[in-house]
């Protein structure tokens, strides 16, 4: 019953970007990108996250962290939304696996030469 309170409580942007460890400035960014939200507001007009308001960054992070773009991301996203099974969602960072590590590389090998 506790838990079920926590994820149904409103934090304002501060606090959502505290837990996200995203910046305010990032949440209202990716939430324009429709990766994360709609974000409510409350009757004044401020937003308000909720428990799966502040769930969403972590994979949109992690992702961006990797290297895919928001065009690739909001592909990921509308899996998740859509509700399809998890072999389909998983699929979606399998695919993009062999372009992230060619990227990865290139910079690296680069670095070599750069140094070398």
């Amino acid at each position: 019953m506790a838990a079920e309170r926590a994820h149904d409580r409103r934090r304002p942007p501060a606090a959502a970007a505290g837990r996200t460890g995203v910046s305010i400035g990032t949440l209202r960014y990716w939430e324009r990108e429709e990766l994360i939200g709609p974000i409510r507001a409350s009757a004044g007009g401020r937003r308000e996250y909720t428990g799966d308001d502040v769930l969403w960054p972590g994979p949109v992070t992690c992702f961006r962290d990797a290297g895919l773009g928001i065009a690739d991301l909001r592909g990921f996203v509308a899996l998740l939304r859509a509700g399809h099974p998890a072999r389909v969602w998983v699929a979606f960072p399998r695919g993009h696996r062999a372009a992230l590590e060619r990227r990865a590389m290139a910079v690296f090998d680069g670095k070599i030469a750069y140094r070398g």
